[in-house]
């Protein structure tokens, strides 16, 4: 699907609505004898979506969409009775329990007529949403995607020739990865197929057109994917060195 023209263009000091990605299952995550929606699962006793949405909130965000699959009534629920900041509307839009992440946001972008922003219910960091939308501004591309260096899951050997000279524990990847917290102008969504993988055909459109903006966040972010990555969260928020919490 080819680039449309944009109704409305985002600016720096724009705080769009944020559509966040709620159909996983979380079937790498051990959430006890009732498995819960991935969304659901609990970081210091609240779900890591809301979480997600406080990073949003604390930064002057107001307008949520939550694209909801898996269990979608369970995390409805949630959403109905969570007692949210004043001013912020968290909204659930029920996109299909098996439909893709493109899908997914190609439904939701009928009830915006704006760019958003879309980021992932299991992922937090610590970044500067204002330095995002900025960035976005200044490169004036269809979209604008956040890109993180992971640590590795494991250490790695230091060679010399055939010696091991020496270990590193845990470094940080030399790659970068999608890290979501994404910025999508209009003619971006238009890119977004009902039958598509968001992170496959209409991101590597995006990019092939010369469209697509990698924004490189140095600091803190984690992606709780597994139940090691849940213990690892939930370490930190107890240790009150969540690095995340941008919110009193």
């Amino acid at each position: 699907m080819g680039l449309a023209c944009d109704n409305q263009i985002m600016q720096p000091t724009d705080r769009p609505t944020v559509m966040i990605l709620c159909g996983g299952r979380g079937t790498r995550l051990r959430t006890g004898s009732e498995p819960l929606p991935k969304p659901l699962v609990e970081i210091g006793g609240m779900p890591v979506l809301w979480h997600v949405v406080q990073i949003y909130a604390a930064q002057g965000f107001k307008e949520f969409q939550l694209l909801t699959g898996h269990q979608g009534a369970r995390i409805e629920q949630f959403a109905k009775s969570c007692n949210w900041p004043e001013g912020i509307t968290v909204r659930c839009i029920d996109t299909g329990e098996d439909t893709l992440t493109g899908g997914r946001v190609a439904q939701a972008a009928q009830f915006s007529d704006g760019p958003v922003c879309i980021t992932y219910a299991d992922g937090v960091a610590d970044i500067d949403l204002a330095d995002l939308i900025r960035f976005h501004c200044q490169h004036q591309m269809a979209a604008t995607m956040t890109l993180v260096r992971p640590e590795l899951p494991f250490g790695i050997a230091q060679l010399d020739g055939d010696r091991v000279t020496g270990f590193v524990e845990k470094p940080q990847s030399s790659d970068w990865i999608n890290g979501g917290f994404m910025v999508f102008e209009r003619r971006a969504l238009a890119a977004v197929g009902l039958d598509d993988v968001l992170e496959r055909a209409p991101l590597a459109s995006l990019a092939a057109d010369g469209q697509l903006a990698g924004f490189r966040h140095q600091g803190f972010w984690d992606c709780m994917d597994t139940y090691k990555d849940q213990v690892a969260l939930n370490d930190l928020w107890q240790d009150g060195r969540a690095p995340w919490v941008n919110w009193s």
